[in-house]
């Protein structure tokens, strides 16, 4: 850490005809990464979130939870709360190596401050504020340190330009004016009464108040007059207001990535800033979900699945600059779910084809059996396989993400994440698409699979139905000349005559006659055939009869001595 030059003064910033931009104090928000943020968009004053000087004095763990700096955050003014002129005077001391000036609060309105007597209660304790402004410039070792304060308006203008005056005779270096009173906090900034106050004063003046667009700072400097301009709640929304965006765009989103991770901001702070960062350019649902979010990592993968970003964090590079608003946020998918999607599609349109109905099976059997296709049978395999199992293994991660979600109580986090809900129900969303589509991915693939089957078993089964007809077609034509040659023979006996009709009815007469007595041959051998089988099974008949007279013969005869033997018994 580097401490501040001593020959380099603040004030040589404040030019005729510049407005200088400045970055306001604000509590556990204008901390050094959000500092570091604003200068890289054009921010010229950065202020440190307000101090209480007592605590700051006494506890060497407030010093070093409160004020933290590096040599890059610079012109830098510390802003303390006190109602003590010395202790105001300390807190400046130690911090004046590592600043370039330090600056009184007199416009806090919260209650807990002003019952301390710190804030808007010291606007009406002019005599105190000069106290205290003078000590500061007369303990700090170096003479271009500044002491500046910052008030509110009173309802009666002549008691804040009397004030004003009294701080000028004490030597203050320049006076931020908040355009309302202690009572107001969203009703029209006062600008009648900051170019009244600027009139009354040859020190800068900056004003305060509904800055939140670069334009306002043209219009409240036309307005007033005044040297400089302080946002505070514009540049939370908006961190690159002063460098002409309407809203905060994507690199400056990733810019506080960056920063927040380098400086190991605190998760909360991270995520307040970016809460406010999103609010300008997302709707309800979608800042729901984003506000759920618990955890770095989380947030990080919600801003580049929503967005779209392909930052890497490791090189801190930015792929793109947008000038108008983020793009929507929408429930994007991961590349490889935007490939199973597309193939499904393709599976669709091949399906849509094959099922064409003026395209026959045979002809689709022809186009698979072009040469290519058999070239590439091998790889047609090793796809098929490769598909089926990515499918499937997206298919099982798909199913264990809806389970996960699904079975995903909100329980006693809800107190805590009201909005935990919402999240969840997005993520079980997107886990169900992406089983559907896997699924149906599956499903179709091996449907085409199957119809491809079937198209060549219906082209097989058309071939050979085809082959049959012919056959068929033979045969009846073969049938047909025979009855025609019939007739003729009939005709040709019937009706020929002379010796040229006879020589043709007998050569007919002859070949019929042959047919016949081939078919008679064939008749008798058969004839022959079956009567030697018949006298076969007449000898075999008569053979088991006269076995069977002898059998019952013998059983005759047994039964008899079987009866003679029973008589002797008796």
């Amino acid at each position: 850490m580097k401490t501040s030059n001593s020959n380099a003064s603040i004030m040589d910033m404040f030019e005729k005809g510049k407005v200088l931009k400045i970055c306001a104090p604000m509590v556990r928000y204008s901390k050094l990464a959000f500092r570091s943020l604003v200068r890289k968009y054009n921010c010229d004053i950065c202020f440190t979130p307000m101090i209480v000087a007592s605590d700051f004095m006494r506890s060497v763990k407030a010093r070093d939870s409160e004020f933290t700096t590096n040599e890059h955050d610079r012109p830098l003014i510390v802003q303390f709360a006190a109602h003590d002129a010395q202790t105001l005077a300390d807190a400046a001391c130690v911090v004046a190596p590592f600043s370039d000036g330090v600056d009184l609060n007199c416009g806090c309105p919260q209650r807990w401050a002003m019952s301390a007597g710190y804030g808007a209660c010291l606007i009406n304790k002019p005599e105190l504020v000069k106290d205290m402004v003078r000590h500061v410039r007369n303990q700090v070792d170096n003479p271009n340190y500044t002491a500046s304060i910052k008030i509110r308006i009173h309802k009666d203008l002549r008691k804040t330009v009397d004030l004003c005056q009294k701080a000028e005779s004490a030597g203050v270096s320049w006076i931020t004016v908040h355009g309302r009173t202690s009572e107001e906090r969203h009703q029209p900034v006062h600008y009648d009464a900051i170019k009244t106050i600027k009139d009354s004063v040859s020190i800068p003046v900056i004003a305060n108040g509904d800055i939140k667009h670069l334009r306002d700072v043209e219009s409240t400097y036309q307005l007033t007059g005044v040297d400089g301009v302080m946002a505070a709640r514009g540049l939370l929304a908006n961190p690159a207001m002063f460098a002409g965006y309407e809203d905060t765009p994507l690199e400056c989103i990733w810019d506080w990535v960056d920063i927040s991770i380098e400086q190991g901001t605190p998760f909360t702070c991270f995520h307040h800033h970016l809460i406010y960062m999103l609010e300008r350019v997302s709707s309800q649902p979608e800042r729901k979900v984003f506000n759920s979010l618990s955890s770095t990592s989380a947030v990080i993968d919600y801003l580049q699945n929503t967005y779209g970003s392909v930052h890497d964090l490791g090189t801190c590079t930015h792929y793109l600059r947008f000038a108008g608003k983020l793009q929507r946020p929408s429930l994007e998918m991961t590349l490889q779910w935007t490939a199973v999607a597309l193939f499904l599609y393709v599976e669709i349109g091949i399906l849509v084809i094959l099922c064409l109905p003026f395209i026959s099976a045979r002809r689709w059997q022809s186009i698979f059996h072009l040469r290519i296709w058999n070239s590439l049978a091998w790889l047609w395999n090793k796809v098929f396989l490769t598909m089926i199992i990515v499918l499937i293994v997206l298919f099982l991660d798909a199913v264990r993400e809806v389970r996960k979600y699904s079975n995903r109580e909100v329980g006693s986090d809800a107190k805590l994440q009201p909005n935990m809900f919402d999240h969840l129900h997005m993520k079980l969303f997107r886990a169900q698409r992406n089983l559907y589509i896997s699924g149906f991915a599956v499903f179709l693939w091996l449907v085409m699979r199957r119809v491809v089957t079937l198209i060549n078993q219906l082209a097989s089964v058309s071939s050979t139905t085809a082959a049959l007809q012919a056959q068929a077609d033979g045969a009846n034509q073969a049938a047909k000349k025979y009855m025609e040659d019939n007739e003729l023979l009939k005709k040709t006996l019937m009706e020929g005559k002379g010796d040229k009709a006879t020589a043709e009815g007998m050569e007919l007469l002859r070949k019929n006659t042959e047919k016949l007595k081939e078919e008679l041959k064939t008749s008798v051998d058969a004839l022959k055939n079956s009567q030697s089988e018949a006298d076969a099974m007449k000898k075999q008949m008569e053979g088991l009869a006269r076995e069977y007279d002898r059998l019952l013969k013998e059983h005759q005869e047994l039964q008899n001595l079987q009866d003679s033997g029973n008589k002797k018994d008796e």
